[in-house]
């Protein structure tokens, strides 16, 4: 079965965070900069939280809060769930459907190591149905044969 450690070797382990004392200015500045919707939150090397646009409309904007003197850990996404390199993407699927979340931060002794999210996994899925249509088709039809799928 086929691992978060499989998306990670392919997307790489950057993952934006942002300290959990910054305010909630600087993490919309960094998700703007970065055209993202969300930071993974820290306090020191510890994952403490995760910060979303929903989080900025749900509990800054609609609470009516000053975003400039708002520290994000006040109004973050906690807590996170977390996942390992070793666990199995179709249990990642089930985290993101069940809880309603599209980020998984991946933590190896604690240390945050790459972040999978529902797109990660929708394109793995989709990629691993796409090789074994392409495998039936050459096994029914032969070699340069092909099934279009899109029929």
């Amino acid at each position: 079965m086929p691992k978060v450690q499989d998306i990670l070797s392919h997307k790489g382990s950057d993952v934006a965070t942002i300290e959990a004392n910054r305010s909630v200015v600087d993490a919309a500045q960094e998700m703007n900069r970065r055209r993202i919707g969300s930071l993974v939150v820290m306090k020191g090397e510890r994952v403490v939280g995760i910060f979303t646009e929903r989080d900025i409309l749900v509990r800054v904007v609609a609470e009516r809060r000053d975003p400039e003197k708002t520290p994000v850990g006040e109004v973050m996404t906690a807590p996170v769930v977390c996942c390992v390199p070793e666990t199995e993407i179709a249990e990642c699927r089930g985290i993101v459907t069940n809880r309603r979340i599209r980020h998984i931060p991946i933590v190896v002794a604690g240390k945050l190591v790459g972040i999978v999210t529902s797109g990660d996994i929708l394109a793995r899925e989709s990629m691993e149905r796409e090789v074994t249509l392409e495998s039936l088709s050459e096994y029914i039809g032969g070699p340069g044969h092909h099934i279009d799928a899109a029929h």
